[in-house]
């Protein structure tokens, strides 16, 4: 997980009774060890408050005000408690935080417990906290209760903190373009803008007329066309592909391109289909692929509930995501299934360099050779976190699982960029998915980043998040 874009801002807790020397070699090691590991760190000057900590509630409030000044500096604050620490000059601090927050408490030697050098934080961590639910304050605490800085417990519970903040501050604010009208008969990608934008969502619209209409006017002289077309020509074999669905691939993977940077869009779900393979006979698979790879999640067929959920697992595992559809069984296996899509996967989740195909499907609707893009391979074996995303009744709802792509075979026959997927307890994922609504589509990134996913959507965003495997914690 890449590190260097997060900055944490630091807190130190400190109560009279208790050792205050703590204090000072607590700021010295917690940014030391941080920066180790590739975080940045703020803190606030150590003679703004006695000790550079933070005990009443008056120095909460010269804190509070640090925050403001350096806000936008910082994606997440550890709360530090080298001592028993102070609720109320705690609360007085971050209950405007805006960000995440990870309570850290260090942890008694049992060979000094007499008073000059007992710390207490195990207690003081238990009345922050307190005082912190009844302000409604959310924050973070991990295992083990009390922790050092410099343990590996520690990192892990940082790496953790991490990937929930970027996920917290990736998905608020967060802009999502909805390219083209959504397919009629694609009720099961419906979605509220409304409730999206309750919680912090932007959606905004384009119509697919603006999209063909620049890319009639784009000219092949263009630099960023001519870098298109060089990039589709590394990205996949061309073998048998007609010379103008290449040129209008170039042309759309610019077009998108200047969408996504005049409304500042995280994500996209792009209207695929007929209009793409009737007016400029290509697939835009390629393209999707493409983005997703350069972390612009971009659903198929405008499934923004996935777009979103495919930037939220992104954000945590550090890795590009994709769509898929829940598609075929695998045999008699109750755990696998084959999960698929026509070809949006990003190179970094394919075993290797994909081929670009006609769209076989379509073509049984559309005529054949009218759907060239479809980046055909297979999905390569990983970990995986799998999530979707639903509105109702003004809630966001969303599912999250975890499983594996497997090396189990394909029939090499089988269209476009399939996996196989194992999942404990899958059938009753299947049943959850189908008795809550939930779409037929689902997001996939690799590794195991469900718990983090978990806690950034339901503590500090809002959205009620369901975990229906039997393995889940």
């Amino acid at each position: 997980m890449n590190s260097e874009e997060t900055t944490f801002a630091l807190f130190f807790g400190h109560r009279g009774p208790f050792p205050h020397e703590v204090i000072p070699e607590a700021r010295k090691e917690l940014p030391e060890v941080l920066n180790k590991w590739g975080y940045k760190t703020l803190m606030m000057d150590e003679n703004a408050t006695p000790y550079g900590g933070v005990e009443l509630g008056s120095q909460g409030h010269i804190y509070a005000n640090w925050l403001r000044e350096n806000r936008g500096r910082y994606d997440g604050v550890i709360l530090c408690l080298p001592n028993f620490g102070d609720e109320d000059g705690a609360v007085k601090a971050l209950q405007d935080a805006g960000v995440p927050i990870l309570i850290q408490a260090y942890p008694d030697e049992l060979d000094l417990m007499d008073t000059p050098h007992r710390r207490d934080a195990f207690c003081g961590k238990m009345s922050v906290m307190d005082v912190f639910h009844q302000y409604n304050l959310p924050f973070t605490t991990l295992k083990p209760h009390v922790v050092k800085p410099t343990s590996d417990r520690f990192k892990e519970n940082v790496d953790y903190f991490n990937r929930l903040c970027r996920v917290v501050n990736g998905l608020r604010g967060m802009v999502v373009g909805g390219i083209g009208a959504r397919t009629t008969p694609f009720r099961t990608v419906r979605i509220d803008e409304v409730t999206l934008q309750r919680h912090g969502i932007d959606v905004v619209t384009i119509d697919l007329s603006e999209v063909f209409a620049r890319m009639k006017a784009l000219s092949s002289a263009d630099k960023a066309y001519k870098e298109k077309a060089d990039m589709l020509d590394n990205r996949s074999s061309w073998d048998g592909v007609p010379e103008k669905a290449h040129d209008n691939l170039a042309r759309l993977s610019v077009v998108l391109d200047q969408i996504i940077d005049e409304y500042e869009l995280d994500a996209i779900g792009l209207r695929c289909w007929t209009e793409m393979q009737t007016q400029l006979g290509i697939s835009p698979c390629v393209i999707l692929g493409d983005l997703n790879e350069r972390g612009i999640a971009a659903a198929c067929e405008v499934d923004l509930g996935n777009a979103i959920t495919m930037k939220a697992l992104s954000l945590a595992s550090g890795d590009p995501a994709c769509c898929l559809d829940w598609n075929n069984n695998y045999g008699d296996d109750d755990d696998k299934c084959i999960v698929f899509h026509c070809g949006p996967i990003p190179p970094t989740l394919m075993t290797g360099k994909g081929k670009i195909e006609d769209h076989p499907l379509l073509g049984r609707v559309v005529g054949m050779e009218k759907g060239y893009g479809c980046n055909v391979g297979r999905i390569a074996p990983c970990d995986m976190t799998l999530g979707s995303m639903l509105t109702e009744e003004g809630k966001v709802k969303t599912f999250l699982c975890q499983g594996q792509i497997t090396k189990d075979t394909i029939a090499p026959d089988f269209f476009g960029c399939p996996g196989v997927a194992r999942i404990e307890g899958l059938q009753d994922v299947l049943l959850h998915l189908g008795q809550n609504g939930f779409r037929h589509h689902v997001s996939m990134s690799s590794g195991s980043v469900l718990e983090p996913v978990k806690e950034a959507f339901e503590r500090y965003l809002g959205f009620e998040v369901t975990t229906p495997q039997k393995c889940s914690q």
